[in-house]
């Protein structure tokens, strides 16, 4: 229980002081919106929080923060999971499949698009032209299976499945620029320059749930702690700076 309840105040840590991070993790414009790891319930755009339970995507009007109000409910299926924001659109995650809604009236979210695959949890992160799913399997999730699905989402009513390949059991991920870091048997970075072929490129010995990544900081939850490193990118790859670590 320990480990869990660190799990599920992880994400509401980052989202309560990521006021200067951007939403898809990259070194980039800051973005005023909140920013969770990859396993999150829920996500801050603008004055608005979105929140998924396991059926139903809510939305929250924060214009008055000390009175937050409940104004809508969207149905979204069954054994929705995670929820991740980028720009004007919300990626959702469930035991099925992928659902994409756009943000054009945000207390309206509106179903823009959807793919399924084998019954397996799955995470999702997003950037401008594709979304990373990793699906695994456990007791809860059921069939056996782990891989790394890379979708083309540059025409998000369309998304196209470009790449998909083994892994471990993969669970959380992050993006950095041109860098995809998966929760794998250990914190995998793939070069994902060409997403129709990430290339493994580097790894971090730690095991990991979860990771968020904030400018050049990335910090990962697992089951002993969490940890902080330093991103040090260059023109020959990236490497990293251990900085710190809680231990559980």
């Amino acid at each position: 229980m320990k480990n869990l309840s660190f799990l599920v105040l992880f994400p509401l840590l980052i989202l309560s002081c990521s006021s200067d991070g951007d939403a898809a993790g990259s070194p980039e414009t800051p973005s005023p919106d909140g920013q969770g790891g990859s396993l999150a319930t829920f996500t801050l755009k603008g004055d608005y929080l979105y929140v998924v339970d396991r059926f139903d995507l809510n939305v929250f009007s924060l214009a008055q923060s000390k009175e937050p109000v409940l104004v809508n409910k969207v149905n979204i299926g069954f054994d929705i999971e995670t929820l991740f924001g980028y720009k004007d659109y919300l990626y959702i995650g469930s035991r099925t499949g992928m659902f994409i809604y756009g943000l054009g009236n945000p207390e309206f979210p509106q179903k823009l698009s959807s793919v399924q695959h084998f019954t397996a949890c799955d995470p999702v992160v997003a950037n401008d032209t594709h979304a990373f799913v990793t699906l695994h399997s456990d007791t809860f999730c059921g069939n056996d299976i782990n891989v790394l699905e890379i979708y083309d989402v540059t025409k998000v009513t369309e998304p196209i499945l470009i790449s998909s390949r083994n892994l471990i059991f993969p669970r959380g991920l992050g993006l950095y620029g041109n860098y995809l870091f998966v929760c794998d048997d250990e914190i995998k970075v793939f070069d994902i320059s060409n997403p129709a072929d990430s290339k493994l490129v580097k790894a971090i010995n730690k095991q990991a749930f979860d990771v968020i990544i904030r400018g050049d900081l990335l910090i990962a939850i697992g089951e002993t702690g969490l940890f902080q490193y330093q991103l040090n990118p260059s023109d020959e790859g990236i490497d990293f700076t251990a900085l710190s670590n809680i231990a559980i």
